[in-house]
């Protein structure tokens, strides 16, 4: 008899019954509005900021309504300006590009490796055409964040870090995010903490984070941030920066902070089913592996591999087949966006050129989701799945 896993690729844990418990206290109180607090009261979103900044060692943090929303104010805190140019990665997914373009600048696609990772020979090909490069750590894949910052560091090109998948993870002893003079975090679903929609954004220089407050929409209330720059940071920039609000609200925070503390061990939940699934498919012929750098201390709530050089309707056919047995595969080389896959010529609003080394890895990536709803078992059924379909395909069966 065929084996067929049943589970859901989409369905997330139930939030914390710690966190079920502070978001009834903010419902009760009818004060979910993150500056709505009694006196003396310092509020779930201000704590929310300060322990987040205190876990990845920033000296500031901004909670806002959503990832891609931390994007564009990081942009505009920068001083991007329509027209301008921003460097970012051909792997990525649409709220990378789609923040650029919404501050009316233009994004320049760098090529991926083999690695799943910006590829830094085309990077530093490129470093002359921008001061701004918005580098996404796409499905947790992480670079030579040394070499990167040396290469954006020499050409005076300021880094912003998409943390969207990377949340928990490291390079080296150095928390992702930590590199760049300013980093993006998301709390949407299928991230890392979750409380449906929702983004954190991160710096230590004082006149970036203060415009990035007022952006966020504080008024003059910016007193009522934790972890904030002095009070003397905003005098420069608050009467010249406007307001777009985007604030998180006392609701998603409370949901969140119970999150943020048990988040280490959940990266090793996480990993313990990536390795699982990992080394279940080594060796499948056809099929290669995405090896990650002994500096690299990932989070696996998602695995990739590659069908390099396969005919589009023999991976067609392995999506299917896995499909018919409960697996749910995403494939980003596919000629048409579905769900949330996309190629960087996907996006027609940016302009693109053919990047043919890239073109080649990009057809063959193969993307899963390994939410925590997955037993151990689980992801042992799912890889042997994979396997025996990538293997009948690879054979011609």
């Amino acid at each position: 008899m065929t084996e067929r896993f049943t589970g859901s690729f989409t369905q997330q844990e139930p939030i914390p019954e710690e966190g079920i418990e502070a978001a009834l206290r903010v419902l009760q109180s009818g004060r979910l509005h993150r500056y709505n607090v009694e006196a003396g009261e310092e509020g779930e979103v201000a704590l929310l900021e300060q322990e987040f900044a205190a876990h990845v060692g920033a000296k500031y943090c901004l909670a806002v309504a959503s990832g891609g929303y931390a994007l564009a104010t990081a942009l505009r805190a920068l001083g991007v300006a329509p027209g301008d140019r921003v460097l970012t990665n051909a792997f990525t997914l649409a709220p990378v590009p789609g923040a650029i373009s919404s501050v009316g600048a233009v994004p320049v696609f760098v090529g991926v490796t083999e690695g799943l990772v910006i590829d830094l020979e085309d990077l530093e090909a490129k470093l002359d055409q921008s001061n701004v490069l918005m580098l996404s750590h796409m499905r947790g894949h992480l670079c030579d964040m040394d070499r990167l910052m040396e290469m954006c560091d020499a050409h005076d090109v300021h880094v912003i870090e998409d943390c969207a998948h990377t949340m928990g993870a490291k390079w080296g002893d150095t928390p992702s995010g930590r590199h760049g003079v300013m980093a993006c975090y998301s709390t949407q679903t299928y991230k890392h903490v979750n409380s449906g929609e929702g983004g954190l954004l991160i710096s230590d220089d004082d006149a970036l984070m203060a415009r990035a407050i007022m952006l966020s929409g504080s008024y003059m209330l910016y007193e009522r941030h934790l972890a904030r720059p002095p009070a003397e940071a905003f005098e420069a920039v608050k009467y010249q920066t406007p307001n777009i609000s985007g604030r998180m609200d006392h609701l998603r925070a409370a949901i969140l902070r119970p999150q943020l503390r048990d988040l280490d061990r959940q990266v090793e939940r996480w990993n313990d089913r990536y390795r699982i699934v990992e080394e279940a498919l080594r060796g499948t012929p056809g099929l290669t592996l995405v090896e990650r750098p002994e500096q690299e201390t990932y989070v696996g709530s998602s695995i990739q591999f590659l069908l390099l050089d396969w005919d589009p309707a023999q991976i067609g056919a392995v999506l299917e087949r896995c499909a018919a047995r409960g697996v749910e595969l995403k494939w980003f080389g596919g000629p048409e966006p579905v769900a949330f896959t996309s190629r960087y010529d996907s996006w027609r609003y940016a302009p693109s050129v053919p990047m043919p080394a890239t073109d080649r890895v990009l057809a063959g990536i193969i993307d899963m989701r390994l939410p925590l709803t997955f037993s151990l078992e689980d992801c042992v059924l799912i890889a042997r799945i994979i396997r025996t379909e990538v293997g009948a395909v690879w054979q011609g069966g």
